[in-house]
């Protein structure tokens, strides 16, 4: 079936598909199909025509492409030559043609005699979809583009347009002459025109040819879809794309930045003044003028142009963002609307003057914001009602409220001024309430909610997750606070010196202490996810300084606002002081005060305590992912993390000698681990965020109580920081002797060994540490640190890991050898023995003799792994065997 709107470049024929040709030629097309298969009841039943598959040449040998047309049930023909079936009339076949090269000549013949041609790969994804082979009226190859419509703007050769949207038809793509609501990517070749400007405003992605050409390339992979995400961003046009921008006014550092980012979003930066420059971006706030006269085709725009470009990853419209000379027709227009400078300047200066006295009393009388009249609003200049500290020593006697967060009060009728100094300090706590109000309702009205915002121009700019992250509890602090602020504004409408505003704090003391404590805890957390997205964000870069420019932010950042929440209780604990040193003695508030003040201190010590809990447990997490294989059960919500040690092995009972070794000591029990040999890969979490491989190996998790004695060996020329641990587990017989050399400055030796000892001292309910630490010398227990990592003993140790990897890839019995020892174990007759004899010497006046230091392979609390060889032939030569 001829298509006139079909492009092809090995004809004269060769027209762009109109949208309207393309829909009639389809709905067309489709009820031929429909008529064809039905008839109405009076007339004969017309016979039904069978679809056949002609497989020419290649295609006849894939056996992958005859599975699928066996799955459909469709029959095939192989054959070489198609010169019979292609001008065959048959009414009882419809014949399509699967080619799998669609460059080959015979592509080209089939295509010229309108054929219905298709490729393998669409075969095969109907066939694994179980759906019928596709009616297309022009020739198609996979379903990479299908249900994609695509419009093209900014191509000036017709040869380069015309191959783009043939490779498009052959992936079953839909082409849009007019850009409509109904196209879902723009390809462009420029970053002008009213088609770029509609897809920009409707988010609609605007790609690069290329696009279709790398698409084109992944034809044969059935699985590919163009319009992947991964894919696709890959090829969308960068916001500066073909501009050439300078910038003017902004500091080196500021400059510096944005010159990076230029280059990131595809743009080119220059020199200020270069004709070549297509923008140039003005810091409004320090240019008044320019130092030349900008040609016609130089666009001189504001920064917010520039930031917000990259926020909707798309170039921006300049004609909002025009930067106005002081002197151009323009902005004279707009200020001599605003001028005091006309025949009724002297009334307008009056009733300025008189306006900003009326705001002065009624800033001193009452903390509720003024009413404006709206030709008050363009003469005056508010500030910053956020650039305030919520302490008592700098309270804000300010109150106005910035419009987009401020909530209108109950009463807007001032009370009359109260002289006492109770209730001055009780306005100031008024005061800075609700100004902590608005500042919490800036950063969700500002960041939070547009951030959340589904349907974002150029898709989310953060993460779920990361949002939450970031700003955690807001919500629920700003309900509690929002009521406190209530409350306050109606005790101080109908003040009276008995109102109890202890009461007021005590009504959401426990709404406190359940909302800050996860806020407070995680804010470090916040603030590191603010960096680490604003570093690798550009989009949430920009976000950012567009919002932190706005009146309501003060000019503050984000992490500079979020700061607050952690200031403000104990600014109010502060303030709640103030009142009760001016609350007389009689007054019922002054004990209510107390208690309030009260209840506001422990909130602070509990946040104090839950945020200890937190790091430490944010430390064993990273202990865990650190070592591999660590046991899961090192998680416990009463366990933390008090030193980590790193020290070298000094026996071969953990691991070979030399090896280093890293201790992490918790209050109640030791994790040791050694370096790994082999580094695997990251680990990549669900949400894409990817943690460094765990360089440890775990070795054993050892409660503290196995720990009987610690040896303080004492410093000689061949022996330096070392130390030994004498372990009993309780499936051993007798005791296993661990020693190490410590490998770091800090902590000291002597402070290490106290420290261990006095946990130890607490895990067994003894009162005095310092019995357990008994001083010995390296001879008498065979421990030496001398050349403990020379060249000599690396390569000792890699011998001895080679011996060990070829003796188990030739060994002919694979029974483990702890099952062989249990085995024997459960035959013999063991005797019972203690470990420090009564006639025995203590080492150094303590420690048993070196002979009974020797020990057996056995798991420890966490299923010891079978490490403990024996330590030497003289050891073990002088140990009471017990298999």
């Amino acid at each position: 079936m001829a298509d006139n709107s079909t492009l092809m470049s090995d004809t004269g024929r060769s027209l762009l598909a109109d949208s309207s040709i393309l829909d009639s030629k389809i709905t067309e097309s489709s009820k031929e199909n429909l008529f064809r298969g039905s008839a109405s009841d009076d007339e004969e039943e017309m016979p039904q025509i069978e679809t056949r598959v002609v497989l020419p040449k290649e295609a006849a040998k894939c056996e992958e492409l005859l599975k699928a047309l066996e799955e459909i049930k469709v029959p095939y023909i192989k054959t070489d030559s198609v010169e019979e079936y292609k001008n065959s009339d048959s009414p009882e076949f419809e014949t399509i043609f699967v080619i799998a090269d669609f460059q080959d000549s015979i592509f080209n013949d089939l295509h010229k005699a309108d054929c219905r041609v298709l490729g393998p790969p669409i075969v095969l994804h109907c066939a694994r979809k179980g759906e019928p082979l596709p009616f297309s009226c022009r020739p198609l190859y996979c379903a990479s583009m299908l249900n994609l419509v695509l419009c093209f703007t900014g191509f000036r050769k017709k040869e380069e347009l015309v191959k783009l949207v043939t490779l498009a038809h052959h992936m079953g793509g839909i082409i849009r002459r007019d850009f409509n609501s109904k196209v879902t990517h723009l390809v462009a070749n420029s970053t002008q025109g009213g088609k770029f400007r509609a897809a920009v405003s409707l988010g609609t992605p605007i790609m690069k040819a290329e696009w279709i050409y790398k698409a084109w390339e992944k034809r044969n992979d059935i699985d590919f879809c163009a319009a992947a995400e991964e894919f696709r961003k890959e090829f969308k046009v960068p916001p500066f794309q073909d501009c050439m921008l300078s910038f003017l006014g902004f500091s080196d550092e500021e400059k510096k930045s944005m010159e990076e980012m230029t280059e990131m979003q595809g743009g080119q930066h220059l020199p200020v003044g270069d004709e070549r420059c297509t923008h140039l971006i003005v810091e409004e706030n320090t240019v008044k003028d320019l130092p030349f006269e900008p040609s016609q085709n130089l666009y001189v725009v504001k920064q917010e142009w520039f930031w917000g470009s990259i926020q909707m990853d798309a170039k921006a419209g300049e004609s909002m963002y025009l930067f106005e000379k002081l002197d151009s027709p323009e902005l004279k227009t707009s200020v001599s609307q605003l001028s005091l400078s006309t025949p009724n300047s002297n009334r307008k200066k009056r009733r300025l003057r008189e306006t900003l006295a009326q705001l002065t009393r009624e800033a001193d009388m009452s903390p509720f914001p003024p009413r404006k009249r709206p030709s008050a609003e363009h003469s005056l200049s508010m500030g910053s009602l956020l650039d305030i500290s919520n302490t008592p020593e700098s309270g804000i006697t300010n109150g106005e409220t910035p419009k987009s967060c401020a909530k209108p009060s109950k009463n807007s009728t001032p009370f009359l001024p109260k002289q006492s100094a109770r209730w001055q300090v009780a306005k100031e706590l008024y005061q800075t309430e609700s100004n902590y109000v608005d500042i919490l309702t800036t950063i969700i009205q500002v960041f939070q909610v547009p951030l959340e915002k589904e349907g974002q121009l150029g898709g989310p700019i953060l993460a779920p997750e990361e949002i939450k992250t970031i700003f955690g509890s807001i919500p629920d602090i700003l309900d509690v606070h929002t009521k406190i602020k209530e409350d306050l504004e109606d005790l101080m409408i109908n003040w009276t010196e008995s109102e109890s505003i202890g009461d007021v704090i005590l009504k959401y003391s426990k709404d406190l202490l359940k909302t800050y404590p996860p806020f407070v805890n995680f804010f470090e957390m916040s603030k590191e996810m603010i960096t680490k997205c604003e570093k690798q964000k550009p989009r949430f870069h920009a976000f950012l300084k567009i919002n932190q420019a706005k009146p309501e932010c003060g000019r503050q950042s984000l992490a500079e606002l979020l700061i607050r929440p952690v200031q403000r209780l104990p600014s109010v604990a502060l303030l709640l002081n103030d009142i009760k040193k001016h609350t007389a003695e009689d007054n019922p508030d002054k004990a209510t005060l107390e208690r309030a003040i009260e209840s506001l201190k422990e909130v602070m010590t509990h946040i104090n305590e839950d945020k200890r809990k937190t790091e430490a447990q944010r430390q064993i997490f990273d202990v865990v992912y650190e070592v591999d294989g660590c046991p899961a059960n090192l998680l416990s919500s009463h366990r933390s993390l008090i030193q980590r040690l790193e020290t070298v092995a000094l026996g071969d009972d953990l691991c070979d000698r030399g090896e280093q070794v890293t201790l992490f000591l918790f209050n109640d029990c030791l994790e040791i681990a050694r370096k790994r040999h082999k580094v695997i890969g990251g680990f990549k979490s669900p949400h894409g965020h990817t943690r460094p491989p765990a360089c440890l190996k775990h070795i054993i998790l050892m409660p503290l109580s196995q720990i009987k004695k610690v040896l303080d060996i004492r410093e000689t020329e061949e022996c330096h920081k070392a130390f030994a641990l004498v372990v009993r587990p309780p499936t051993e017989q007798s005791n296993l002797l661990f020693s190490f050399q410590i490998t770091t400055e800090e902590p000291p030796k002597e402070n290490w060994l106290k420290m261990l000892c006095r946990h130890v001292a607490n895990t067994i309910c003894k009162a005095d540490a310092e019995d357990l630490i008994y001083a010995t010398d390296p001879d008498s227990i065979e421990v030496s640190t001398k050349d403990v990592d020379s060249t000599l003993s690396r390569a000792s140790r890699a011998i001895k890991k080679t011996s060990k990897k070829v003796t188990r890839a030739f060994s002919f019995s694979k029974t483990p050898k702890r099952a062989l020892r249990r085995a024997l174990m459960a035959h013999s007759s063991v005797e019972g023995r203690t470990f420090f004899p009564a006639s025995e010497n203590y080492l150094g006046g303590r420690v048993a003799s070196t002979s009974s230091l020797a020990g057996i392979h056995s798991p420890s609390l966490i299923n010891l792994p079978s490490v403990f060889e024996k330590r030497s032939h003289t050891l073990s030569r002088s140990t009471t065997h017990l298999i």
